[in-house]
């Protein structure tokens, strides 16, 4: 049956798209930049300044912290997760890696929406 199939693509369509709507990048502006290159600053200054052992689970903190921040501000992209997991080495805590993601993220995203057609406003349009 042709109907049962497309009943299942259906479901799983509606399943995903929460998932989707999640990790779909938004649009970056100056004001999401500039507050993403700012949590990445701070979380790296602040793991530079508690040291390459940092306190019990205060950098572990600060990690989990960026990243679900930096996530939000300017979208899921694959480059944040290995910085995370880096994060969790003693010593390479003290490199300031947020900051770096941050900047490759944000100039993969300038790019790809660069090459984006620009967005119509809404209403009627007249092709002429």
């Amino acid at each position: 049956m042709v109907r049962g199939s497309g009943g299942r693509v259906g479901l799983v369509s509606q399943v995903f798209k929460p998932f989707l709507e999640i990790f779909q990048s938004p649009v970056l502006t100056r004001k999401r930049v500039r507050f993403a290159y700012a949590v990445a600053v701070t979380t790296d200054l602040l793991q530079f300044l508690l040291g390459p052992f940092g306190w019990a689970f205060a950098d572990e903190l600060l990690d989990v912290t960026a990243m679900i921040l930096i996530w939000r501000l300017i979208g899921f992209h694959p480059l944040l997760l290995p910085t995370f997991a880096l994060e969790f080495l003693p010593v390479a805590d003290m490199l300031p890696t947020w900051t770096g993601c941050v900047a490759i993220v944000v100039a993969i995203r300038k790019r790809q929406q660069a090459r984006m057609p620009p967005s119509l406003p809404p209403g009627p349009v007249i092709d002429v």
